[in-house]
């Protein structure tokens, strides 16, 4: 059978992200204290693009223990949610990955997967990818997580059992507390007996980690400083991306990477659609992205406080990561 494609895109999704985006950066650039610019806005064409080359590069293993966990065990993951199945999934990327885990679902029986993206061109890297995929419908959501999986769980058939995927250990870009919080609100829309894929990267030696989020051929440079330069084309911003660094550090008291953008000398920023004006001084820096790391027990006691039981956890020995299923309980 072959897979029917279909991509939501209404018009109030597309013209309320240009306006979230200018208040969330007049909002974490004109405050006092740290400035800060949410992750989520990584990924525009050009973004999506730079993470794609970080996925492949040796320092960043992180994909690559997930794309191993999943191809050695889509099959016993897809037998865990009995039939029949919806599979939704927040944030797809590329949609190489998924692949593994769709494929086994179809083997089993046919399925609706909802790729969930507020970027249109990881929506459109995702289409691309699970074009030809057989058993497979596909009806993606430009829209943020939770309002385009409330779309997709509101669509599901009576008796359906909802898979939900949450890849990469994306859930590590919420601060803590947060990132319960949005698990909670997972769990709302959930029915007693669906699941939630959940990959957490762990806890493993700092200058590992480090070298994750600074490689020496710059690349996750570019796809930091990449936030700065799609403000100036997007919101009129003025920003001179030679006047910034990259800058990677782990907190080790919150077992947390942070990526950050150092000014290299004081001076003056406008962004014309965010209606901001701001001066940076010399070190002052954009805090830009936080990446928890967790243990096994840290996903255990996550699920117990919102609402699942953690069924199944499938681990990656070469570079520590973790596939945990999640079940609504």
């Amino acid at each position: 059978m072959k897979a029917a494609q279909q991509l939501d895109r209404p018009a109030v999704t597309k013209l309320d992200t240009g306006a979230q985006f200018a208040r969330d950066v007049r909002l974490g650039l004109g405050q006092a204290g740290q400035k800060w610019i949410p992750c989520k806005y990584f990924y525009d064409a050009v973004g999506s693009a730079l993470f794609e080359a970080i996925s492949v590069l040796p320092e960043y293993g992180l994909t690559r223990a997930d794309e191993r966990i999943l191809r050695r065990y889509a099959d016993e993951i897809a037998s865990v949610v009995p039939p029949p199945l919806v599979v939704a999934e927040l944030g797809s990327g590329s949609g190489r990955k998924t692949r593994l885990i769709l494929e086994a679902v179809a083997r089993r029986q046919p399925t609706t997967y909802h790729p969930i993206e507020l970027s249109a061109a990881a929506l459109a890297l995702t289409q691309r990818e699970l074009n030809h995929l057989d058993g497979v419908s596909v009806r993606g959501f430009e829209a943020e997580y939770l309002d385009g999986l409330g779309r997709a769980a509101a669509r599901r058939s009576a008796g359906q059992q909802l898979l939900v995927l949450f890849l990469g250990s994306s859930i590590g870009n919420f601060n803590r507390n947060e990132d319960c919080e949005f698990l909670m609100k997972i769990r709302s829309l959930f029915q007693i007996g669906d699941a939630l894929l959940l990959g957490t990267d762990l806890v493993k030696p700092v200058s590992r980690m480090l070298a994750a989020y600074d490689d020496p051929a710059g690349v996750t440079a570019a796809f930091n400083l990449n936030l700065l330069g799609r403000i100036n084309r997007e919101l009129g911003g003025n920003f001179d991306l030679r006047r910034f660094a990259h800058e990677a550090r782990y907190d080790d008291r919150e077992h947390r990477i942070e990526m950050h953008l150092r000014a290299l000398e004081a001076h003056e920023v406008r962004i014309e659609k965010a209606g901001l004006e701001l001066r940076l001084s010399r070190g002052e820096t954009i805090w830009t992205e936080s990446s928890y790391k967790y243990t096994p027990v840290d996903i255990v006691q996550m699920a117990e406080a919102t609402g699942f039981r953690a069924r199944q956890r499938w681990v990656d020995e070469e570079w520590p990561f973790a596939e945990s299923l999640l079940v609504a309980s």
